[in-house]
């Protein structure tokens, strides 16, 4: 099913934004802002925990420095005065601020209470030092039975003579509750510092991935030939626009010396092409004439060189034509069945004359965008080869299809070669419709049963002048596969060699364009 084409528009930016999110997440910039968000955070805690340490702790040091006051004063009564004094002391403490937070408790051997505000001995143990934490119900705010309503308190223990015991202590909720305000500030402080920290890292990575991908965005079109194109700088100096300066200075630097080697280049095939013919025409003139029959065999081998330094020379211009680029402003809409039929149909002759079979399987119509010339002369090249290394009894094997990626689409119909002329190629347009679209491909293939190359010369043949040791022995510049890479490196497509068991199977593999 074909989505609607607001649909598709949201497909799209949905996806352009999927793709911009994972560069920054993937950034290097992301990476070092998220770095300082962990130190960061790291110092904060350590800084937060140093203040929270000093202050509640200071605190808490004067609670127990007030407790131990007291004590030394009720102790100091309690040697002038007695138990009896203690109690009456206690007593006009509490009456004096009942309800402060000093929290006294006197009581006999048995555990009876004397004198305090408080009902009963607390049930929680004592520290070796003395000190004991517990929970002290407030008799106005919390039933008796509720001990969940009930505030922390701490206190020290003291024995006295005839097995009394004395607590005195203070009501420390105003300590927990200045403690917990003050972890409520520490950690929204961090949070908040943390949010703002990964909220920057994210807008300088942001910043930082837009400058870099104008950069990759033209790289990618320098890299497709372009030399023309040049990085965008903001103008506001900084070292993003010095390097973008630094870099065009090198692009111009790069392309004044690309376009002398290219017109040097030019001027020698040029100059050299035109005494070639001139010698070329003048050989044949010579064989045309009355020569003895050794002189014409070497008059005749004369043409035959000047005619193939002729065409090395003819292909080293196109090559360098097409990898300039030039010939991408003459892409158009083509249906690239129509030129593999045509190509079939060209090369049956040839490979009938060597006993070999040419099978053709190609879909009615396979729509594709590119130079229609320059792809059928790389498609030409394949099947040239594979007919020149292709022993007489051989088959060839030339396949069209488009296909989504992964998926195939469309039906097509092997015909022979013998049938190209004729009802075969109308047989093969029954019912067989390929287009390229959005997500698809569109693959050529010409597979052959001679000797195959092998895998580690795969990336080798297609360099200049580069041939193998056994097809020295056969004619050719080995600029055939040189040629065929440029129109697929012109056209982003992909050329790809296999073994076809036995025998080598090379396709050229065009992404949908437009």
């Amino acid at each position: 099913m074909v989505a609607p084409t607001g649909a598709r528009r949201l497909i799209r930016v949905g996806g352009r934004a999927r793709e911009r999110l994972r560069a920054i997440l993937a950034s290097s910039t992301f990476r070092l802002a998220l770095l300082y968000v962990v130190l960061l955070a790291t110092s904060m805690i350590f800084l937060l925990g140093f203040v929270y340490w000093s202050t509640a702790g200071y605190m808490a040091r004067q609670t127990d420095a007030t407790i131990n006051a007291e004590i030394r004063g009720l102790a100091e009564q309690y040697r002038r005065r007695g138990p009896g004094g203690l109690k009456a002391v206690i007593a006009e403490r509490l009456q004096r601020d009942p309800g402060g937070a000093g929290l006294y408790l006197l009581v006999n051997g048995a555990g009876q209470p004397l004198v305090g505000n408080l009902n009963r001995w607390p049930p929680d143990p004592i520290a070796p030092t003395g000190w004991m934490d517990f929970r002290v119900r407030d008799p106005v705010a919390a039933p008796e039975t509720d001990r969940d309503r009930s505030e922390a308190a701490r206190a020290k223990v003291f024995r006295l003579r005839g097995g009394m015991r004395l607590l005195v202590g203070r009501d420390v909720r105003e300590l927990n509750a200045v403690r917990a305000l003050m972890l409520d500030a520490l950690w929204s402080g961090l949070a908040i510092t943390v949010a703002l920290a990964l909220l920057g890292g994210w807008l300088i990575s942001a910043s930082v991935v837009r400058r870099l991908e104008a950069v990759n965005q033209v790289s990618r079109e320098i890299m497709e030939g372009d030399l023309s194109r040049r990085v965008p700088a903001d103008g506001s100096g900084d070292d993003f626009d010095q390097l973008a300066a630094n870099l065009n200075r090198m692009l111009t630097r790069i392309e004044q010396l690309m376009a002398s080697v290219r017109q040097v280049s030019d001027n020698i095939a040029h100059d050299l092409r035109t005494p070639l013919t001139r010698l070329r025409a003048k050989l044949e003139l010579l064989v045309q004439g009355e020569l003895p029959d050794d002189a014409r065999a070497d008059a005749e081998e004369a043409v035959a060189d000047a005619e193939e330094l002729l065409g090395t020379f003819n292909a080293l211009l196109r090559i360098a034509r097409i990898e300039s680029g030039s010939r991408r402003a003459a892409f158009a809409r083509f249906d690239l069945a129509d030129s593999v039929r045509d190509l079939a149909e060209l090369y049956e002759p040839l490979a009938a004359d060597r006993e070999q079979r040419l099978e053709l399987t190609v879909p009615a119509e396979l729509w594709v965008v590119g130079d229609r010339d320059l792809l059928f002369q790389a498609c030409a090249n394949l099947v040239e080869n594979a007919i020149k290394y292709t022993p007489a009894g051989g088959l060839i094997e030339l396949k069209a299809n488009g296909a989504a990626t992964g998926l195939a689409t469309e039906k097509t119909t092997a015909t022979p070669a013998g049938s190209l002329s004729g009802p075969g190629i109308d047989g093969v347009t029954s019912g067989a419709t390929a287009a390229a679209g959005p997500d698809r491909e569109v693959r050529v293939t010409v597979a052959d049963s001679g000797p195959g190359i092998p895998p580690q010369w795969r990336e080798k043949v297609c360099e200049r002048f580069f041939r193998l040791d056994h097809s020295r022995s056969s004619p050719g510049s080995g600029l055939g596969l040189s040629l065929v890479r440029a129109v697929v490196d012109l056209h982003d497509a992909r050329l790809e060699l296999d073994d076809n068991g036995p025998g080598l199977r090379v396709s050229i593999v065009i992404p949908a364009m437009g």
